[in-house]
């Protein structure tokens, strides 16, 4: 059960409501250098990014936004910080959205004048929270920036937007710390109804940052809390978008695409698996339908243990079986056993395609 928030458009992708769960990263270039930035946004779009965010440092990079804007294959979002007539600027020159943090924006005043501008261009914006924004009345109150304390001060922000008549918000709450990112989100689905943005904040490289974003992330889409997510990585942004969709598989919030069932290998193991897996994963990495695809190191044990399997290899000494939903259906030997496999997966996905 997904957890129902209010819905709208950036530019043509739809937010929150039923809309599929949007993958967005961010540029890691020089705003400044259109070249460089155009060519990570096109590769990041390539990638699988449906939106993606880009820092606006200074007045110097509206100019280059308004050509990237006239460019680009995806949405971009301005990323704000500081200087509140930079999000004026952006707005102005007709970016997709803003995303600013109302704490250091410069007070409420300035708040205020970036919400009347979205208003007058009909401009969504994503309003973040995090441990550093937090107002000292609340960090006094809670003891420091907890996520009681991220919440309230983002329920403020809410309602300063509500009470101007604007609505078009995507909300985040984050932080470093993952089981503390993950009780702010749950709080804020419990308050409000706005679409939420997912991410754990300076997760780290890209082996702590993809474990730290599983279990962030993914216990959030296990509950049925999310509309949006940025998995963020240290280093290329390049390297978000494969976890971030498998985030989305393993939760079961990605209904298409491959998921690879795979056993971990023991003592019992007796065909080179490795290898077979990365050969498997490679040749089914286009296949765009929900398929499940089992690669077993036994060739007694794997089609029951992988029953459920769609197709399947299980390897033997020298050999090994393919098989379907738990049926074996060819037998080959270990050197012929991956032509084997590319035979009967090209037949489920004929006979799939004529059904």
């Amino acid at each position: 059960m997904r957890h129902k928030t209010r819905s709208f458009y950036v530019r043509d992708l739809g937010f929150g409501g039923d809309h599929p769960i949007v993958v967005q990263s961010m540029t890691n270039t020089d705003t400044h250098d259109l070249v460089a930035t155009l060519e990570q946004i096109r590769a990041l779009h390539q990638a699988g990014a449906q939106l993606v965010r880009l820092a606006v440092p200074d007045k110097a990079a509206i100019p280059v936004l308004e050509k990237l804007l006239d460019q680009s294959p995806v949405p971009l979002v301005a990323d704000i910080h500081f200087d509140y007539r930079l999000a004026l600027a952006a707005i102005a020159c007709g970016v997709d959205g803003v995303r600013i943090n109302p704490g250091n924006i410069g007070g409420l005043d300035r708040f205020r004048q970036v919400i009347k501008a979205c208003l007058e261009k009909d401009t969504p914006m994503r309003i973040g929270v995090n441990s550093g924004s937090v107002e000292k009345k609340l960090l006094e109150k809670y003891g420091g920036p907890t996520p009681e304390a991220m919440v309230e001060s983002l329920c403020q922000h809410v309602r300063v937007c509500e009470e101007a008549g604007y609505g078009k918000l995507v909300l985040s709450v984050k932080a470093s710390s993952v089981p503390g990112m993950v009780r702010a989100n749950r709080l804020a689905a419990r308050k409000l109804d706005y679409p939420l943005h997912l991410g754990v904040t300076e997760a780290g490289g890209v082996r702590m940052g993809t474990i730290k974003s599983a279990v962030g992330i993914g216990a959030l889409l296990v509950d049925g809390i999310g509309d949006t997510l940025r998995v963020s990585l240290s280093g290329d942004p390049l390297n978000e978008l494969p976890v971030a969709y498998d985030i989305l598989k393993a939760s079961g919030r990605l209904k298409q695409g491959v998921n690879i069932i795979a056993c971990p290998t023991c003592g019992r193991t007796q065909i080179d698996l490795v290898p077979l897996l990365e050969a498997v994963e490679e040749r089914t990495r286009h296949i765009q339908r929900p398929l499940n695809i089992a690669v077993m190191g036994c060739a007694v044990n794997g089609p029951g243990e992988a029953r459920e399997a769609d197709i399947g290899i299980a390897g033997g000494k020298g050999m090994g079986l393919i098989f379907r939903k738990g049926e074996i259906v060819a037998s080959a030997s270990e050197d012929q056993l991956l032509a084997s496999f590319d035979q009967h997966l090209q037949q489920l996905l004929m006979e799939d395609s004529e059904s």
